[in-house]
């Protein structure tokens, strides 16, 4: 699904495969901002650019929500949030943001933007996980009124271990 949607600061906006040289150097290169991620950094911005080759080709999917986190004032691309995948009709939430963009709010109205387009569109719960050790994640999911639900061992197969997850309903 392509829609743009915008919050006072932000516009999130389909990706393009011009995004991906941004995305590379932004945070999909940096270790310290994929620690807590399901997948390692890139090691080069081919990686990157097959990924976000991948993501515009699913955009043929209704179902498929991904959105490219832009400032508004300067035009930079400084993260992504998407519906990583539906459990048991539950659209599960996925974000990133490059580290000069953290605590400053961005992706907690990237997340509330989200959360209120999912409504519209008929959803009645949302769930985002964050690895405990996140207290920046964990933080945004809790502004966003995420509930926990439990605490888990989740496997992380891209990077070979399995780390103590945070789970959270968010009521829409």
């Amino acid at each position: 699904m392509k829609v743009t949607i915008e919050t006072p600061r932000l516009l999130l906006r389909p990706w393009n495969i011009e995004d991906a040289e941004a995305m590379f150097s932004t945070w999909a290169n940096d270790p310290e901002v994929t620690k807590f991620l399901t997948w390692n950094a890139h090691e080069s911005v081919e990686i990157t650019k097959m990924i976000v080759s991948t993501w515009v080709e699913q955009y043929q999917e209704k179902e498929r929500i991904n959105f490219a986190i832009v400032l508004k004032q300067t035009n930079a691309l400084i993260g992504g949030i998407d519906v990583v995948k539906y459990i048991d009709g539950v659209p599960v939430i996925g974000y990133v943001s490059g580290k000069a963009y953290w605590g400053n709010g961005y992706m907690t109205e990237a997340c509330k933007c989200v959360l209120k387009f999912l409504k519209e569109q008929g959803f009645r719960q949302a769930r985002i996980d964050a690895c405990v050790d996140n207290i920046g994640s964990n933080r945004v999911i809790q502004k966003c009124g995420g509930v926990l639900e439990r605490t888990e061992l989740n496997d992380r197969p891209l990077k070979n271990d399995t780390v103590m997850v945070n789970r959270y309903i968010i009521n829409l």
